[in-house]
This record gives C-alpha cells, sequence and structure tokens, in this order.
C-alpha cells in the first residue's frame, strides 16, 4: 500500500506541469496577468489544464518575443494566434473564438475600406509580428513607406495616440480587442471604416519543440468539448460579453 501510495505520488509530479503561457496584452482574449478577468482564453486554458493537474503560469510579453520563446520551447503556449502567426505550432483541432480585420480611423474621416489597394495612399499603423491575412502581410512587407509598425505590449494604445494625434490615418486591428481597448482609454473619437473579408479561427497554440504539446492540445480539445457541454464555456464567455462561436 506504502508503494501504490508513493508511485501515485511520483506519478502525479511527472505528469503535473507548469504551463507556461505567453502573448502580449489583447483583451478580451488575453490581458492584465493580475487583473481578476485575465481574458478569456487564459480562464479557458486554466479550466482544461487544471483540472489535469497542471497549473497555468501567464504572462506578457511583446508579441515577438512570445512567438519567439515559445517556438524554442523557452514557454510552451500562446493565445490569441492565428495559424498564419505561426504554422510550425502545434495546434488544438478546436479554435477558441472567431475574430476579423478592422479599419479604423478618426471620426472625422471619410475614409473607407473598399481593397486593399485603398490604403497605399494613407499612412498605416500595424503591430510587428502579427499576422493579417496573407495578401495583407504581403502588402505590409511591399510598403514600408506605407505601414508604420510597432512593438511592446502596449503598441495598440501607441498606435491610438498616434491616430488621434493625426500621426498615422489608419488602424489595422481586431474590433473586438480595438473596442475594449477604446472603453478602456474612455475614447470615443475613433470609428471602424471597414473589415477585411471573413472571421478566422483563434487559437491557443503550443510550442513545436516540446513533447509535451501534443499532451497539452488533447486535454484543449478534451475540455473545450466538456465545458461547452457543462455550460462553463458560455459562462466564461459571458464576463466578457462575448458568446459562443458555434
Amino acid at each position: 500500500m506504502i508503494f501504490v501510495f508513493i508511485l501515485a505520488l511520483v506519478s502525479k509530479s511527472v505528469l503535473s506541469d507548469t504551463v507556461t503561457i505567453r502573448a502580449d496584452e489583447w483583451y478580451p482574449i488575453n490581458g492584465d496577468p493580475n487583473s481578476n478577468k485575465p481574458g478569456f482564453m487564459i480562464e479557458l486554458a486554466k479550466a482544461v489544464l487544471e483540472p489535469a493537474g497542471h497549473s497555468v503560469d501567464y504572462q506578457v510579453m511583446p508579441w515577438e518575443r512570445a512567438l519567439d520563446s515559445v517556438r524554442k520551447g523557452s514557454h510552451d503556449c500562446v493565445v490569441g494566434a492565428y495559424k498564419e502567426d505561426a504554422p510550425d505550432f502545434v495546434f488544438p483541432k478546436n479554435h477558441w473564438g472567431l475574430d476579423s480585420t478592422g479599419f479604423f480611423v478618426n471620426n472625422d474621416s471619410d475614409w473607407k475600406f473598399d481593397s486593399l489597394n485603398s490604403l497605399l495612399t494613407k499612412k498605416v499603423g500595424v503591430i510587428n509580428g502579427y499576422a493579417y491575412g496573407e495578401e495583407l502581410d504581403e502588402l505590409i512587407s511591399n510598403n514600408p513607406s506605407v505601414f508604420s509598425g510597432l512593438g511592446g505590449n502596449d503598441a495598440l494604445e501607441k498606435n491610438i495616440k498616434k491616430l488621434t494625434a493625426g500621426r498615422i490615418d489608419i488602424i489595422i486591428e481586431s474590433p473586438n480587442v480595438m473596442r475594449a481597448k477604446l472603453e478602456e482609454l474612455k475614447l470615443s473619437n475613433v470609428k471602424q471604416a471597414g473589415t477585411l473579408g471573413e472571421a478566422s479561427p483563434m487559437y491557443i497554440a503550443c510550442s513545436p519543440a516540446k513533447p509535451s504539446s501534443s499532451n497539452y492540445v488533447e486535454l484543449i480539445d478534451k475540455g473545450t468539448d466538456a465545458l461547452r457541454a457543462s455550460g462553463k464555456l458560455s459562462e466564461i464567455l459571458a464576463r466578457y460579453g462575448m458568446s459562443d462561436w458555434e
């Protein structure tokens, strides 16, 4: 009996990990690690990983650094990832929401998005390392005089300041994220001027360098199904003013 008890403890210590999640702040997907509302993907990660005996260590860092550290295996997963962000990462089958690419301008602007070419006569703010879709990514890469990229955890807030100061004309951003940031900053002088294409699935995605990633995404897939069946998924999303995407 003593041997069985010790074996159980050893097995639990081997199987129980601290899963490290890194990403730039992208609320309501993920936000302040010390908040009681750290973002719905962080709450989902805890809801599926903690019952399996794992703990979650979530911290913010610039997106490019987060991708690099997870790719190398220094950390386990990122959240809020499109498959285009890191096609080499280990993705679960279940995505954690749909999001689109929006274009935002000052309220007094009469510009509206009608094609990618309509961006080329403007100054456009983007965030370094973000994937905006293959065609737009290529346009950004080929036109550095048009697209101005920022990095760091406060890149969106800096872009909003540049927009309201007239230093750029357009910001490209997730509508959900932009609405949350404008509400946080108590700003009402920015409006959406269009959307690019269809909404794309967002994921938690794990390191291609760590064998444990396959176990984590299996837990994520099974856990997501269980959360949906129990109603817990909808409960978590409702805390952020969102609803189930299925």
